[in-house]
């Protein structure tokens, strides 16, 4: 019986056989396995190449036949083009044989002008020796007639010619001397229609305004009642507004009305719009009176201004300096033998624009010009001198143009016209003042006297104003209290009164009222 010993031993060395035998095997399988893969990869790497084979032929007929199909269609498309080259080229050979051809006509017909024109000259050439052989004889036959005539005449060549160019120049000059006057007849001619269609044109687009004549303005009362608040206890209130105004105030009859007399415009307006302050405002007497009339004044001096510049924006004037506008608009109540002074000065202004278009000039100098040739008007009441002489000094000191001061002047011949503006302003201004209906002489002789009637008086001594009222008929001379006293009222009175005698002529009587007003003025506070 064996040992345990031996057992294991046994049992190791069978379990080694065991495992080697085992392993062999399992190498034996494992090495066919991988013998079997190998075979199958080298078939599965045949088969991939023979496909891979495969589809390199297939691609290389695919490139086969499309190599041949882009050949085809490039070896169309340059046959094409071949073609089209071929034709341009046949084109082109074509114009040049034809170009050649038209060349080669050119040239026959250019020999053939030659020849003619050889031909020509050849001609020419002995037609020029017959004319030299001509002349020649011409000459000698001259020269023989000369001599005959100069015998026959009794006269040498040089004579005959001095003589025949003193005749001649005597035929011209009288030629010349009538074509002359025919021209200057025609021309004259010419001129007086084209004037005379000018100046019509001008005065059928102008809309004269009417003559302004009224010596008075009447004012409306709300109702009769008024009438003894404007006299006023025992007359004061109706002689401090006369005194203050320089106006006649005439209450008569007339249902709710008061009229204003004066021939003033501008104190009548002053009187008007400080009459109906008054009668709107109800509050009637002296020291009320004199503020409602300054500020009336005022009023009026702001209209005239506003006047001024309404005709200036309706001209289209600009540039104006504010001063000559201020004088202006005086011209809104001076008048001129009846005639408004600033509706004529825009009538002339007017009438010399259109005329000025009519011929080409400056239109908007001429109104201008036309505009301010009256300016000196709105002076003459407070200043010495002509309004031509006025108006040019305020024009030249406030810079007004050449044209302007020209035409102020020269409408009064003081001076030659410079320009055509003014040529046409001298005769917008006849033209204004000529026209019927627009002046009448008797109101202009009537405003002048009593202008001079006012003049007479302000030249005393402590004479502060002076009014004529009643038509003329009455002068009322307000002196300064403190430098006429008085018994020196009487003495003006007087003076004035013999002064009137010898320098005016008027009919019926002039009543001088000398006034000296002397006031006390406090304030109760």
């Amino acid at each position: 019986m064996d040992s345990p010993l031996a057992l294991v031993v046994a049992a190791v060395v069978a379990l080694l056989i065991g495992l080697a035998v085992g392993h062999g095997l399992g190498r034996r399988r494992e090495l066919a396995r991988r013998e079997q893969e190998r075979a199958e990869g080298r078939d599965e790497a045949q088969r991939i190449v023979e496909r891979a084979r495969e589809e390199a032929d297939s691609l290389r007929k695919t490139a086969e036949l499309a190599g041949r199909d882009e050949a085809a269609r490039l070896r169309e498309s340059w046959e094409r083009e071949e073609a089209r080259r071929r034709e341009e080229v046949e084109r082109a050979e074509r114009r040049s044989e034809e170009r050649s051809d038209a060349l080669d006509r050119k040239f026959d017909l250019l020999n053939e002008r030659d020849v003619g024109q050889e031909t020509r000259a050849d001609q020419f050439r002995e037609r020029e020796a017959g004319l030299d052989r001509r002349e020649r004889e011409v000459l000698a036959a001259e020269a023989e007639a000369r001599g005959r005539l100069e015998s026959l005449a009794g006269v040498s060549r040089a004579e005959a010619l001095q003589r025949l160019i003193s005749d001649l120049e005597d035929e011209a000059r009288a030629e010349a001397a009538q074509s002359l006057r025919e021209i200057r007849d025609e021309a004259q001619r010419d001129g007086r229609r084209e004037a005379k269609k000018i100046i019509a044109l001008a005065i059928q687009r102008m809309a004269a305004e009417e003559t302004q004549q009224a010596t008075v303005s009447v004012v409306q009362l709300p109702s009769d009642d008024m009438k003894g608040r404007i006299i006023g206890r025992e007359g004061r209130n109706i002689r401090a507004f006369e005194q203050a105004t320089g106006m006649d105030v005439i209450i008569d009859d007339t249902p709710e009305a008061v009229v204003l007399s004066g021939f003033d415009p501008v104190r009548r307006e002053i009187a008007r719009i400080a009459m109906e302050r008054l009668i709107e405002d109800g509050r009637i007497h002296p020291g009320r009176i004199e503020e409602v009339v300054e500020k009336s004044r005022g009023e009026v001096e702001e209209g005239m201004r506003e006047a001024a510049e309404q005709a200036l924006y309706d001209l289209g004037i600009h540039g104006v300096h504010p001063e000559v506008v201020k004088v202006l608009g005086r011209l809104r109540f001076r008048t001129s033998y009846g005639q408004n002074q600033l509706t004529h000065s825009r009538e002339v202004a007017r009438l010399a624009g259109m005329m000025a278009a009519e011929l080409g000039a400056d239109i908007q100098l001429a109104k201008r010009a036309g505009l301010l040739h009256d300016v000196g008007k709105g002076m003459t009441h407070d200043h010495e001198g002509t309004h031509v002489e006025l108006g040019y000094a305020l024009c030249s000191k406030h810079g007004e143009p050449e044209v302007v001061l020209n035409s102020i002047r020269a409408h009064h011949d003081e001076e030659p016209h410079h320009s055509v503006e003014a040529f046409l302003v001298t005769a917008a201004d006849a033209i204004s003042g000529s026209r019927p209906g627009a002046r009448r002489e008797m109101f202009d002789t009537y405003v002048k006297r009593l202008e001079r009637l006012e003049a007479i008086a302000l030249e005393y001594p402590g004479v502060e104003r002076c009014f004529a009222v009643q038509a003329g008929r009455e002068v009322r001379v307000m002196v300064e209290p403190d430098k006429v006293s008085d018994e020196e009222m009487s003495r003006i009175s007087e003076k004035v009164a013999r002064r009137f005698e010898e320098e005016l002529q008027y009919p019926g009587q002039i009543k001088v009222v000398v006034i000296r007003e002397t006031r006390a003025v406090d304030f109760a506070r």
